[in-house]
Order: C-alpha cells, then structure tokens, then sequence
C-alpha cells in the first residue's frame, strides 16, 4: 500500500516540477519527493505491506 503512496507523490512531484508551477516552500516539488521516498523505505521496510490477521 505504501508504495502506491510513493508512486503518486512521485508522480505529483514530477507534474509540479515539469509544469513548473510556483507553490509555497511546504509544497514544493523536492519535499513532495522526499515524502514519496519516506512513503517508500517504509514500503521496503515492512510497514504497510499488507494487512494480516493475528490468530
């Protein structure tokens, strides 16, 4: 699941930094990534990967 999350934050950034939009300093197209980065080692790392049920 959160490496859904990383590919569209990565995507969003790509769109922001291509169109060359100006947004404020907390939006910018280098955070976006590092969010989707964030998004991705948690992926690799296990977290998120997938629901199981404890029995």
């Amino acid at each position: 699941m959160l490496g859904i999350v990383a590919a569209v934050l990565f995507f969003v950034s790509f769109l922001i930094n291509a169109s060359d939009l100006s947004t404020n300093h907390v939006f910018s197209s280098t955070n976006v990534m590092l969010l989707g980065l964030m998004a991705l080692a948690l992926h690799v790392a296990g977290i998120g990967a997938g629901w199981s049920r404890r029995r």
